[in-house]
């Protein structure tokens, strides 16, 4: 992708995508389970982000796990996700 692209009122698919310096206002933010996209020094406003395909599959996943009794797990995977690195 172009480097500094704004993007407002659009419809993005992230899936393999780099993305630097761009601006997200108001748009639809698709990733689909494939390559997890890069954002660098890139701002969100009023983003509505989605999961389709794999990804959807994978939070419809987590969800089963915690119904079936595995809080303690997807709250160590949340846990794991959101540490400083």
């Amino acid at each position: 992708m172009p480097d500094g692209v704004i993007y407002s009122h659009e419809t993005v698919a992230l899936d393999g995508e780099t993305f630097t310096d761009c601006e997200f206002r108001n748009s639809r933010l698709v990733y689909a389970g494939g390559e997890p996209p890069e954002f660098r020094g890139c701002s969100f406003i009023g983003c509505d982000w989605r999961q389709d395909g794999a990804a959807a599959r994978t939070l419809a996943y987590l969800r089963q796990v915690w119904s079936a009794g595995g809080k303690a797990q997807v709250q160590a995977l949340i846990k794991d996700i959101t540490a400083a690195r």
